[in-house]
């Protein structure tokens, strides 16, 4: 493919309204993947090239909640670990294993989760005793989402979220903090992988990976200030959007109907 002025501007503007969005509700792919196909990437280097460009927007949110003290990275540094070692996995795995049976999944979680939020309690703080402990949290929601982050990777945001509001009894904003975290650790770990297998195409990637840095400090920033108003539905849209973009490309015939 040829690379123009042109394309490389509207993928910069693209992964800046990914990376603002991704910092508050995850979904950011969903805009940042599809461009790159349509600009002519092939699947696989779009999937890579994708992943370079998000672990800068993750790595901009993260350090902001960081600095601020949102999040302790010595707290988490066990579920950091073991996110990193799921998605370690899952990136490997990925290359030899049909990922089918978790695309036809994947759209039934999402929706679960647009539910959940869409009909749960508001949540302004902690709710009190976790389900899980932080080490059994760690080992199962954060190995187990980082596998599929690395594995295949929609919505991981959104699942991370979730499973903090109603795992580990978090408020939205230390849910949305937390989750930032972890979604850097898995897309570092993957594009590992992915550059060992010489697949990302760096000229775009470093494009929108200053687009997403931008728009991801900024969406960092709403969480802080409005967070209990955007973030819940953010969440909702992003997950719907998200599981019915999945669906239709389970099933396409659908469209017929449309």
């Amino acid at each position: 493919m040829e690379v123009t002025f042109e394309i490389l501007t509207i993928l910069f503007f693209v992964a800046g309204l990914a990376g603002f969005i991704d910092a508050m509700a995850g979904g950011g792919g969903l805009l940042t993947l599809p461009a790159l196909l349509a600009v002519g990437v092939p699947p696989t280097q779009a999937l890579a090239t994708n992943k370079l460009q998000g672990t800068f927007g993750s790595f901009s949110a993260t350090l902001y909640f960081v600095r601020r003290g949102i999040v302790s990275l010595k707290e988490m540094r066990l579920a950091i670990a073991c996110t990193f070692v799921g998605s370690a996995i899952g990136a490997k795995l990925v290359q030899y294993i049909d990922a089918g049976v978790l695309t036809s999944l994947i759209p039934l979680l999402l929706l679960g989760i647009s539910l959940y939020f869409l009909f749960a309690p508001q949540v302004d703080e902690e709710r009190g005793t976790p389900k899980l402990s932080e080490s059994m949290f760690a080992f199962t929601v954060g190995t187990g989402v980082g596998f599929y982050d690395g594995f295949f990777g929609p919505g991981t945001g959104s699942i991370f979220t979730i499973c903090f509001v109603a795992i580990a009894q978090l408020s939205i904003i230390n849910a949305t903090a937390k989750t930032k975290v972890l979604n850097f650790t898995s897309n570092i770990a993957a594009l590992l992988f992915f550059i060992f297998a010489g697949l990302p195409v760096w000229e775009l990637g470093l494009v929108m990976a200053i687009g997403g840095f931008i728009g991801a400090r900024f969406g960092a920033k709403v969480v802080i200030s409005k967070g209990k108003k955007f973030i819940r539905p953010l969440v909702v849209v992003m997950s719907m959007i998200m599981a019915i973009k999945l669906l239709l490309q389970q099933h396409p015939e659908w469209l017929a109907f449309l």
